[in-house]
């Protein structure tokens, strides 16, 4: 029987899936330290983004047979070390796109109605404060016009760029591969649109853009991709929004390029250093957050638990249909 400690939990979709097919499926979370030993009566590990996999743990289980991330990123993943030891590495790319996307939508929202700072201001504000609050938060903008820059145009950048077409966004999207981006909007009720993108340099998303989504995937310990350079080379105004992995905006300088006013506001779902997070970042008035929750909507989970246990029982041979 193949076993799966699934670390970070799975959606019980996946879990009924894998269980039909005669899989043993343990969700319930190990700590770290207690892998090794743990980890000896399973065939596969999947995690999400708190469970790493290293060299060491990887070492000590020479009977692990798969590793799962669900998700897109697999920075936590020693990903060649692990196949060059025969393992297969699997993630779930097309299961949470969409999430992540609405996501970034919600906080360019929330950045241009002044909405996070308004839901911190409100409570408690007696007739006084709550004129200077219209006042002060009545001075927001529409998306509709505005040119969205997207570093980054895999299924999330281009799932981003469908909501903001939508929207009625200019889209500049910055991707490493030059041929353009063809996309395919669908309005309910209508016929499907066919719209091409033609691929911005970076230089030309930096000076253009009133806001900036990055998207790219990396390693842990890549160096950032916005840092003092790249703010500076912005529009005066213009605002971030990072969903892709910590690290990927230098803090210290978004911190400086806020409090100069060079960037209006910032938005992130990852940290440096997450699961912890810098007191400046969190206590900013400028900065919408969320804890990296990207991808945690009901339907995302759904959809990253049926695709991993697409995965395993592929990589294992099995069927539903088993016994």
């Amino acid at each position: 029987m193949v076993k799966v400690l699934a670390n970070d939990g799975m959606h019980s979709a996946g879990v009924k899936k894998l269980e039909a097919a005669g899989v043993q499926v343990n969700t319930q979370f190990i700590a770290q330290e207690a892998l090794p030993q743990a980890l000896q009566e399973y065939d596969a590990l999947v995690v999400r983004s708190a469970t790493k996999v290293r060299k060491p743990l990887i070492d000590a289980c020479p009977n692990l047979r798969f590793i799962g991330r669900g998700g897109v990123g697999m920075d936590n993943i020693d990903v060649a070390y692990a196949q060059s030891k025969g393992i297969a590495v699997h993630n779930t790319p097309d299961s949470s796109s969409e999430s992540v996307a609405e996501l970034v939508m919600g906080h360019m929202y929330g950045m241009a109605r002044f909405l996070y700072a308004a839901n911190r201001e409100m409570p408690g504000a007696d007739a006084a404060a709550f004129k200077h609050l219209k006042e002060a938060y009545g001075k927001g903008m529409e998306l509709r016009g505005r040119t969205l820059g997207i570093i980054g145009c895999g299924r999330i950048g281009q799932a981003l760029a469908r909501l903001a077409l939508g929207a009625g966004m200019t889209v500049l999207p910055f991707r490493r591969q030059k041929d353009p981006i063809s996309l395919s909007l669908t309005i309910a009720g209508l016929a499907p649109i066919s719209v091409e993108l033609p691929i911005a340099s970076l230089d030309q998303v930096l000076a253009q853009s009133d806001f900036i989504s990055l998207n790219l995937p990396s390693n842990e310990g890549d160096p950032a991709i916005l840092g003092a350079n790249e703010f500076g080379a912005m529009r005066k105004g213009v605002c971030i929004v990072n969903a892709a992995r910590g690290g990927a905006v230098a803090e210290l300088a978004l911190l400086e390029a806020l409090n100069s006013g060079q960037v209006a506001h910032a938005a992130l779902d990852v940290f440096e250093g997450e699961p912890s997070a810098s007191p400046a970042v969190l206590g900013h008035p400028r900065i919408s957050l969320s804890p990296h929750i990207g991808a945690a909507t009901a339907e995302a989970q759904a959809r990253i638990g049926t695709e991993m246990a697409g995965h395993l029982l592929q990589h294992f041979g099995l069927s539903v249909h088993a016994n």
